[in-house]
Order: C-alpha cells, then sequence, then structure tokens
C-alpha cells in the first residue's frame, strides 16, 4: 500500500525550510526511500518514503517551489511538517538537482511542467 501527503505550503526559516501538508499523519517511523520522482500531471516532486506499514509519498506542490529554490540557495535543511510527525527529507537537495538538470528542455516531461520548472528553479521566461 501506498499514502499519499500533500505538501502545500512553505515556511522559511533561518535554520531550515519547512513544507506543511494540509493532512495529519501520525506514523513516527518514517524513513527516506533515498529518491524522488516527478508527478507531471499534478506539477509536484515526490520524495518518497517508508513507513512500518506502507510507501508514504509527499508530494511537493507546485506552490513550495520558490521557497524550495530559496531553501536550497541558502543550503539547510528541508522539513514536512505532518502534523503530528516532522521529518527530514535527507538527500532532497541532491536528487531534486539531479531532476532538474534532467527536466530543462525535456519533452517528455510534459511541455507545461519544463517550463514550470524552467521558470522557478531556472528562471527562465515562460
Amino acid at each position: 500500500m501506498r499514502k499519499n501527503i500533500y505538501l502545500t505550503r512553505a515556511e522559511l526559516l533561518e535554520e531550515k525550510l519547512i513544507l506543511h501538508s494540509s493532512e495529519r499523519f501520525s506514523e513516527q517511523h518514517l524513513k527516506p526511500a533515498g529518491q524522488v520522482i516527478v508527478d507531471s500531471d499534478n506539477y509536484s516532486f515526490v520524495y518518497l518514503a517508508e513507513s512500518d506499514e506502507d510507501y508514504v509519498l509527499l508530494h511537493i506542490q507546485e506552490g513550495c517551489w520558490t521557497a524550495l529554490k530559496e531553501g536550497f540557495k541558502q543550503n539547510i535543511p528541508v522539513v514536512a511538517n505532518l502534523g503530528e510527525t516532522t521529518f527530514e527529507l535527507e538527500g532532497l537537495h541532491h536528487e531534486l538537482d539531479y531532476l532538474i538538470e534532467n527536466i530543462e528542455g525535456n519533452s517528455n516531461y510534459g511541455d507545461e511542467m519544463v517550463k514550470k520548472v524552467e521558470s522557478v528553479f531556472l528562471e527562465k521566461a515562460e
């Protein structure tokens, strides 16, 4: 089984970037799976994690991307606030760097996704 959690709001602090979920998730034993994938249909990056019972897909929604980019510039940790638990998105910087490089100019991700990623992360005009 898998559980989808949508990170819809970002809060940039001095020492970390917090991505907030609109829903509560109580699992205390999340472990990073070490991979980020792309959901081109919903314009999100999906951080993969595992709990004792399920795979957990943390969808980083487009509305968080500008803060995410700023957090990367500052090289600060990114943490998901899931209501009852917080979880550091270990390896996110590295994985996202790789994905952004792959997405640039690559229509396999869909033209609209490419435009959105290039606009935010590469500062190209839409």
